[in-house]
């Protein structure tokens, strides 16, 4: 990974860029004028691309930047706004001043939605084994602007933890969390958006097992929630009830304690 700048820069810019790699441990490389396709040939290697309104990663040989983005979670909000359900809120249980462990941050969009409803008393942590992604996630959350004051509010108050997640969970004291939750990479892919299209290049694959489960249970206090492809077979393997959600590509399994 090295960083550089956007094309059209400034001084406030390049030291943005020389701090975001010092912070990375990584080199910052000049732009000069060449195109970041150039710049990757020579060095061989990813980038951060620091611009004015955002941060881009862009991947040797990817097809499109990733950036951070709140995905879905803004017209889910507004559902709730209006009162309507959100599945996810359902499975988990969330209310305000409850906690959520989210062990497969990604973008982000299910934890943001569980920080709008949990509120300022409550709690979110989610953990992201990617260096890179979790950085950017982490960067985005807290400078993102949705126009929607509780939105960003949410946002800014989540933590972002780069670990991978049973490292992490094996710190966690029992019933630390009233939700632990789990959105493993589906076993069939599913690209609905660009965001999960560049996301599939940078997530951290490893698969459930045994001992992950057993630690997420210890960890939650109330329950723990797995997110998968409706033909997983996850659910039956771990003894999740499923919450089965007509023509939905995935369904919630639920362990209650």
């Amino acid at each position: 990974m090295f960083v550089t700048t956007a094309g059209r820069t400034n001084p406030d810019m390049i030291e943005e860029a020389k701090q975001i790699a010092l912070a990375l441990e990584c080199p910052y490389q000049e732009r000069r004028k060449k195109s970041v396709q150039t710049l990757q040939s020579l060095y061989k290697d990813d980038c951060i691309v620091v611009g004015k309104e955002r941060l881009e990663l862009f991947l040797m040989n990817g097809e499109e930047p990733f950036f951070f983005h709140p995905n879905s979670s803004m017209f889910r909000i507004k559902r709730l706004l209006k009162n309507e359900h959100d599945p996810f809120i359902d499975a988990t249980g969330l209310a305000k001043g409850m906690s959520l462990l989210d062990c497969t941050l990604g973008l982000a969009s299910d934890s943001i939605v569980a920080s709008f409803v949990v509120g300022a008393s409550g709690k979110v942590v989610g953990t992201e084994e990617n260096k890179y992604l979790s950085y950017l996630v982490g960067r985005g959350l807290k400078s993102w602007q949705s126009g929607l004051a509780g939105m960003d509010e949410a946002m800014r108050t989540i933590s972002v933890q780069h670990s991978d997640a049973l490292s992490f969970l094996k710190e966690v004291p029992s019933n630390e969390f009233d939700c632990v939750y789990i959105d493993p990479m589906f076993e069939e892919t599913i690209l609905e958006s660009d965001g999960i299209r560049a996301l599939a290049e940078l997530a951290a694959y490893s698969e459930v097992r045994e001992e992950f489960i057993s630690e997420a249970k210890r960890v939650a206090r109330n329950r723990l929630v797995l997110k998968d492809h409706f033909r997983s077979k996850r659910f039956e393997q771990f003894g999740f009830s499923v919450m089965k959600r007509p023509s939905a590509k995935f369904h919630f399994g639920i362990i209650t304690k």
